[in-house]
C-alpha cells in the first residue's frame, strides 16, 4: 500500500538489559521485579524475583526481546521492572509506533534475528540488529487497525490449537485407557504371576566400560550396544565388545528424568549405571505382551514421579499372564490400535505446523497491507476445515 518504512532505530529507543549481583535478588517480592527470559510469559513476563538493586528499567509499554542464548528471538509484552542481560526493552517513541504494532511486528521477525544473530559461544541479537530492522510505518490509526484484525484472527488460531493439542492429548489418552481396559480383562480371567516366575533373569546394569573398552561410534571391534538409563536415542550410550544381556530382554530406566521408561531390546546388549533387564521366559510369556504388561504398571506409568527404581522393586510386582495364543491377540490388538493412533498423531500434528505457518503468513500479509477481514477468513477457513 507504499506506507513508508524507517529502521527501527528511528522509531524505538533500545534499552541493553544489566544484572544486579546476585547478593542484591530476592523471591520474597523486596524491591524491584527483576525479569530475566527464564520469567517470559505467554504474552508477558511472570515475575518470580526481585532486586534492590536495579540496573536496567523497563515499562509496561515497552517490548522485550530475549536477546541471548537458547531463547533468543522470544519476545514479550512489557511491564515494570528491571531487567537482566539476556532481555533488551524495545520503547516505542510517542506518535511514531504504537506498543503492540511493535510487538507483531517483532514476531515476524524473529527468525530473521536468529538467523542473523552474532556470537561465537552463543546466539546473541546486537543493538545494532535490532535498530537496523526495516518497519513499515502506516499511520497510527492504520496501525491500530492492524493490532486490531490481528489481535482477532490470533485469537480464532490460539483457540485452533488448544483444541488440536487437546485432540491430541485425547488420542494418546485413548491408548492408554485401551491397553489398561484390557490388562484389567486379562487380570480378571487369567493367573497372576510375579514377574520373577516368567523371567529368566532380572538384573541391574553395572558400571560403565572404562576408556578404551568402548567407542561412542560402532566399529568392527565395539559393535555390542551400550544403554543406559536414558529416553533420548533409546539409552544408547556406545558401544563395546561384550554383552550381559544376550537374549530379547525389556530394559527399564531406573532412574533420572525418564525413570520407568521401557524399550524392548531384541539383540545382544551391555546395560550399565543401574538400568534394569528383564529376559522373559519364553515358554511362558513372549517379549512383546511383557512391555505391554510392564508399561500398565502403576509404579512405571508414574514415571518420574518415582525418583528411582531397583531390581527389588521390580520383582515384587505380578502381571496377568495367558496362554502364548491369548498374548499374540492381545499385542496384535494393541499395535493395531497404536498405529491408527499415531496416524491421528500425525494428522494433528500437521494441522498444529499449519497453525504455525498460517500465523507466518498473516503476520507477512499484515505489515505489507494485504490483509483484509476476507483475506483473513479465507486462510482462517483453510486451517480450521
Amino acid at each position: 500500500m507504499g506506507w513508508p518504512t524507517a529502521k527501527l532505530g528511528d522509531v524505538i529507543e533500545t534499552i541493553m538489559g544489566q544484572a544486579p549481583s546476585g547478593k542484591d535478588c530476592n523471591r520474597e517480592g523486596v524491591g524491584t521485579p527483576f525479569v530475566k527470559v527464564g520469567e517470559f510469559g505467554d504474552e508477558r513476563p511472570v515475575i518470580k524475583e526481585w532486586t534492590i538493586d536495579p540496573k536496567k528499567l523497563a515499562k509496561r509499554g515497552d517490548v522485550l526481546l530475549c536477546v541471548v542464548g537458547a531463547t533468543c528471538g522470544k519476545i514479550n509484552l512489557g511491564d515494570d521492572c528491571a531487567i537482566g542481560r539476556s532481555v533488551a526493552a524495545l520503547r516505542p517513541l510517542d506518535g511514531k509506533i504504537t506498543q503492540h504494532y511493535l510487538y507483531y511486528f517483532m514476531q515476524g521477525k524473529v527468525e530473521d534475528f536468529r538467523e542473523g544473530a552474532q556470537g561465537a559461544a552463543q546466539t546473541v541479537i546486537s543493538k545494532v540488529m535490532i535498530a537496523a530492522a526495516i518497519i513499515p510505518l502506516p499511520p497510527i490509526p492504520e496501525q491500530k487497525r492492524i493490532v486490531a484484525l490481528l489481535d482477532t484472527v490470533f485469537a480464532d488460531l490460539e483457540q485452533t490449537r488448544a483444541k488440536t493439542e487437546q485432540n491430541l492429548k485425547n488420542a494418546r489418552e485413548l491408548f492408554e485407557s485401551k491397553k489398561l481396559s484390557l490388562f484389567e480383562s486379562l487380570s480378571n480371567s487369567s493367573n497372576l504371576s510375579p514377574l520373577p516366575l516368567v523371567c529368566e533373569n532380572i538384573f541391574a546394569g553395572g558400571d560403565a566400560p572404562q576408556k578404551g573398552l568402548y567407542s561412542k561410534e560402532e566399529t568392527e571391534k565395539f559393535n555390542i550396544p551400550i544403554y543406559a538409563n536414558a529416553v533420548k536415542n533409546n539409552g544408547l550410550y556406545g558401544f563395546t565388545d561384550y554383552s550381559r544381556a544376550n537374549e530379547p530382554s525389556i530394559t527399564i530406566a531406573a532412574r533420572g528424568s525418564g525413570t520407568g521408561h521401557i524399550e524392548l531390546r531384541a539383540e545382544p546388549f551391555l546395560p550399565i549405571v543401574r538400568l534394569i533387564v528383564l529376559t522373559p521366559n519364553k515358554e511362558l510369556i513372549s517379549l512383546e505382551y511383557l512391555k505391554h504388561a510392564l508399561q500398565t504398571l502403576d509404579i512405571l506409568r508414574s514415571g518420574s514421579a518415582i525418583p528411582q527404581l531397583t531390581v527389588p522393586m521390580i520383582k515384587e510386582y505380578s502381571i496377568p499372564v495367558p496362554n502364548l495364543k491369548v498374548q499374540g491377540r492381545t499385542v496384535v490388538e494393541l499395535e493395531r490400535l497404536a498405529v491408527y493412533i499415531e496416524r491421528v498423531e500425525a494428522i494433528y500434528q500437521e494441522k498444529l505446523i499449519a497453525v504455525d505457518e498460517l500465523k507466518k503468513s498473516i503476520l507477512q500479509k499484515a505489515f505489507s497491507g494485504e490483509l483484509s477481514d476476507s483475506a483473513k477468513q479465507i486462510q482462517l477457513n483453510e486451517v480450521l476445515v
